[in-house]
């Protein structure tokens, strides 16, 4: 590339990744205020924020900081000149719904762009990079949480960033190095100081540094037996696979990184952390100790219920995430006609009674989804391809000097996407479609890798797969649109919508 296509190249990807940011944002402010009560778990975060600044004193499920970035945000929208209107007393002070949520909807605003990050930095390829993100703006589910006074953005975004770092960290030496790892420690402790399931971004950093360890101390072993006993293969043992990039990925430099600093960096700064967020909360609650609000919390979860339907209509078991088969309606409400007043608290109408559908789902981009885990299954065999064959040459494991960087990235996607969804496998207590969302953001990956592969192959018919698959993306993003931001829909528009009857 001359200096000047590779100007062109940054320009046009810094314009994309500014439009996709704009569009996250815009799609997640529009109309922020129009359902003037609390829609879903609202009735529970928008009051926790609230309640800090009203100093009453409550018991939490969950770790405390997304209710503090909700309360603050409470207290400086409480503040601005506009959006004031309209309001009401819900969250336990009269307050605008424009200001318990407008810094969820600002923070996910930028998610796209962190995971664009992550994908920029695994394989420095900016088409990569900014199909990432274009997926996951285009995704359903992310932008209702964003909409609206909720918890799960901030576990995935804290989590991101924490992988954002140790990637960044891997690039550099020496001060900067730490630098990174500790904002990465940081950012992890917060994950988890949002949910606790945020440790399965945590899990994710050390089972790839454990692989990385892995793979390198495999191919000393076999490297030494070589030399000794077949001299003759040693060539074709390790010879290293074709990469299709130059460039390396900090992943291949994981093993830089020794388990004391792993310990330090991503063990005792996130515990640190983690442990910090609790004190403005208890200095609030008194009635129970550091140790014994976990007991209460552990002990609240455990008495859920099982993960079946009797418990809540929208159970729905980890098996049930990837393929999208019950997601989750977070409002509900029937009318007259589109001039009638928005509906908000009360019972729904008779589905016969209204002639309009206001709803508010909690559910995925299909195609984004479905053509995700396609892409993550893909990338599984792949993997395994790169171990049987081998196996079936030498008849031994065999493992390459020099990992390509599509391999290490199909390791990281595949690793950090067990690590988030396979420990919900043992959980007994009702699960919703929501506790995907920090594994999906993996299968986003997935699908941006692919569909980048396809784009710049030398065969016409896989350029065409991959520009297929994005406008499906796009276009399905568009047509269940309606459904993320809650707009009227006549009732043979809502069925159009709901493919299956579980999605109801």
């Amino acid at each position: 590339m001359s200096k000047k296509q590779i100007f062109n190249s940054v320009i046009w990807f810094r314009t994309g990744m500014v439009g996709v940011f704009l569009l996250s944002l815009i799609l997640r402010f529009w109309g922020l205020d129009r359902f003037n009560t609390l829609v879903f778990d609202e009735v529970y975060f928008a009051k926790f924020g609230n309640n800090y600044l009203t100093h009453t004193p409550f018991f939490n499920a969950h770790p405390p900081l997304s209710q503090y970035i909700i309360g603050i945000g409470i207290w400086l929208g409480s503040h601005v000149p506009f959006w004031q209107e309209p309001v009401n007393g819900l969250a336990g002070s009269l307050l605008s719904p424009w200001s318990y949520r407008w810094v969820n909807a600002l923070t996910g605003s930028f998610i796209p762009l962190v995971v664009a990050a992550i994908a920029y930095q695994l394989s420095h390829r900016r088409s990569f990079a900014f199909l990432a993100g274009l997926f996951t703006a285009s995704d359903g589910i992310f932008l209702v949480e964003s909409r609206y006074a909720l918890n799960n953005i901030y576990i995935v975004i804290f989590g991101l960033l924490g992988q954002w770092f140790l990637l960044l960290a891997l690039e550099n030496q020496y001060q900067r190095r730490s630098f990174w790892l500790v904002l990465a420690g940081i950012s992890f402790g917060a994950s988890v100081g949002t949910k606790w399931n945020g440790l399965w971004f945590l899990l994710g950093a050390y089972l790839i540094w454990i692989v990385g360890w892995g793979i390198h101390w495999l191919h000393s072993v076999f490297q030494q037996e070589s030399i000794v006993s077949r001299k003759d293969n040693f060539n074709q043992i390790t010879t290293p696979e074709p990469a299709l990039a130059t460039v390396q990925t900090p992943l291949q430099k994981l093993t830089q990184l020794n388990i004391f600093q792993m310990l330090f960096y991503l063990g005792i700064i996130p515990a640190l952390v983690y442990s910090i967020i609790w004190i403005p909360h208890l200095q609030l609650d008194t009635r129970y100790g550091f140790i014994e609000v976990h007991r209460q919390i552990l002990n609240f979860h455990l008495h859920m219920g099982g993960n079946s339907p009797t418990v809540h209509p929208y159970c729905a078991a980890w098996y049930k995430w990837p393929l999208l088969t019950r997601p989750m309606a977070y409002y509900y409400q029937t009318a007259q006609s589109v001039n009638d007043p928005l509906p908000v608290l009360g019972p729904n109408l008779p589905s016969a009674a209204g002639k309009v559908i206001y709803d508010v789902h909690a559910m995925g981009n299909p195609v984004l989804w479905w053509t995700g885990v396609a892409a993550m299954v893909f990338l599984v065999g792949m993997l395994l391809t790169k171990i049987v064959l081998p196996w079936i040459k030498y008849q031994r494991l065999s493992v390459p000097a020099t990992l390509s960087v599509d391999t290490w990235i199909a390791l990281y996607l595949v690793i950090n996407y067990a690590a988030n969804l396979l420990p919900w496998v043992k959980v007994t207590r009702c699960v919703f479609i929501y506790h995907y969302m920090c594994a999906v953001v993996f299968v986003f990956l997935a699908i941006a890798w692919f569909v980048d592969q396809c784009l710049h192959s030398y065969y016409r018919q896989l350029r065409a797969v991959g520009v297929t698959i994005t406008f499906l993306i796009l276009a399905a993003f568009v047509f269940w649109m309606p459904i993320y931001l809650g707009l009227p829909l006549s009732a043979n528009a809502y069925k159009l919508r709901m493919l299956f009857n579980s999605w109801i």
